[in-house]
């Protein structure tokens, strides 16, 4: 039987070889789709609360700006 993995050097295991295996399997498989943003976030009430004000240069314009 030939294989796509050969161990080149040194002395593994069966373990360490089905561990080795695992790895590269659960690597392959298809990354997880993101998961979708909440519904109607334009609806939530944080969103009106105010940011904290930060003294400065150009501070009076940057304050009205969401």
């Amino acid at each position: 039987m030939s294989g796509y993995l050969r161990i080149v050097r040194g002395d593994a295991t069966s373990e360490e070889i089905a561990a080795l295996v695992a790895v590269l399997a659960a690597r392959r498989t298809a990354p997880e789709a993101p998961a979708a943003p909440p519904a109607r976030t334009w609806r939530n009430p944080a969103r009106q609360m105010r940011k904290p004000l930060s003294p400065g240069k150009s501070a009076w314009r940057t304050s009205a700006l969401p």
